[in-house]
């Protein structure tokens, strides 16, 4: 048995704030408040819904992860957030129409009160967004010490003993590192330089990182993706996690590839499809942030599938992404993959999958998920990547040389074992005696 973590008592109230309390926020936002009321049950999330077994199967012990592990309960979380557009997320939450009014009515005075903070925002990011509410501060050192005010400000003004920070805000436009994110040094002086370089979103990681507040990252943003924040991030002790909400269409890729994979049928050519039409969809329009979303997408199926071991199988993929900006879809995207695959004697087959999926309701238990066990991981003493939370992301960060695993039943044993671990009981290999 592994000897359990020191792990500080989740007492208090505990802040979560989002860059960006656009349709993703405010989903969670509404659906935390009702969940707590009783009104909904929170469904897709792990923290609150999810069993966990523990020692051999015969023994029987099955609790609930938030039984057996510490985390924050609903009741204890208060929230905040930055926003270029919403004023507030009751009125975030209506214009995205995600919610219907039935749901948001019983809570719509608590989401009144979740009131926008002026945001970081650079157009030159998000081409296809005008901000409103922003910051009138053109130095980019100054706008990150303005949002380091403001996160002492929400931390006072809230009671709050711990935040965290879930980045819920629009894929920015395509960047690559750059010498300015190689070190701390170098990404002040270029805070302090106004480097073209620096992102919003790196910005608001800056800020949350010299607070203490652990970060994950929603989008598939660099952020935390680059060697100034990670080394930020083991300077100041805080974890930090990405990249990108794994919702619709990539969800079933890391259902369905390792699937093709423990068969060893061969893959010839997988073309995916989406159209959506939040302000996300309005977002990636712009061939610079699809670029960016792009890259995030087309990264599973090689890591799953490792074509350089199964050359005969995967080694010659067709992979195709694209992405379709259509108004009267809203948020309610349709993500539609053609897969071609191969089997005995190289016979072809092929499969269809049409998901109509929700994507603020698949995203809103992630934001909830990354929250509580980012929380729980700052007072079990870690920093740095939290590469066990892969589970929820498109394209995770690792937290070694060695790539991250997309394959989504390996991340969950992952990260179930990482709590297993924490807790002083031995991982769950699936090898015991019948």
């Amino acid at each position: 048995m592994p000897e359990p973590r020191t792990i500080a008592p989740a007492t208090g109230r505990l802040g979560v704030l989002t860059p960006g309390l656009g349709a993703v926020a405010s989903t969670f936002i509404a659906g935390v408040l009702a969940a707590r009321r009783g009104l909904t049950v929170p469904v897709g999330s792990l923290t609150q819904m999810s069993h966990i077994r523990l020692g051999d199967r015969a023994e029987g012990r099955n609790p609930m992860i938030k039984d057996f592990v510490p985390i924050a309960s609903l009741d204890q979380l208060v929230f905040g957030g930055w926003d270029p557009i919403s004023p507030n997320a009751l009125e975030a939450a209506r214009t995205a129409g995600v919610l219907e009014e039935r749901d948001l009515g019983p809570v719509s005075g608590e989401l009144e009160g979740v009131t926008a903070m002026d945001a970081v925002f650079d157009q030159t990011w998000v081409k296809r967004l005008e901000g409103t509410r922003v910051k009138n501060i053109a130095n980019k050192f100054a706008q990150a010490e303005a949002l380091i005010a403001d996160i002492e400000q929400f931390r006072i003004e809230n009671d709050c003993d711990r935040l965290v920070m879930v980045w819920c805000g629009s894929t920015e436009a395509y960047q690559e590192v750059s010498d300015v994110h190689l070190s701390v040094a170098a990404f002040e002086q270029g805070l302090r330089d106004n480097d073209a370089n620096i992102s919003p979103s790196q910005i608001y990681a800056y800020a949350a990182l010299v607070s203490g507040v652990p970060f994950a990252n929603g989008a598939p943003n660099l952020s935390v993706d680059t060697p100034a924040m990670r080394e930020l991030a083991l300077q100041r002790g805080v974890p930090i996690v990405g990249k990108d909400f794994k919702t619709g269409q990539t969800l079933m890729k890391t259902i369905l590839a390792p699937g093709l994979k423990a068969r060893m049928l061969g893959l010839r050519g997988w073309y995916s499809t989406n159209i959506l039409g939040n302000r996300d969809g309005e977002v990636l329009d712009d061939p610079e942030n699809f670029k960016t979303k792009e890259m995030s997408k087309l990264g599973v199926l090689d890591t799953i599938l490792q074509p350089e071991i199964y050359g005969d199988l995967y080694g010659n993929i067709d992979h195709v992404v694209r992405i379709n900006y259509y108004p009267p879809r809203g948020d309610n995207k349709e993500g539609w993959d053609n897969i071609d695959i191969f089997g005995w004697m190289g016979y072809p087959m092929q499969i269809k999958v049409n998901f109509l999926c929700r994507d603020s309701i698949l995203a809103a238990p992630i934001v909830l998920d990354l929250a509580l066990f980012m929380d729980l991981a700052a007072r079990a003493g870690q920093s740095g990547v939290q590469e066990w939370l892969s589970f929820y992301l498109k394209s995770p960060q690792a937290a070694g040389s060695a790539p991250a695993e997309h394959d989504v039943f390996i991340q969950q044993t992952k990260l179930k074992n990482t709590l297993r671990s924490w807790m002083g009981e031995a991982p769950v290999t699936h090898a015991e005696d019948e």
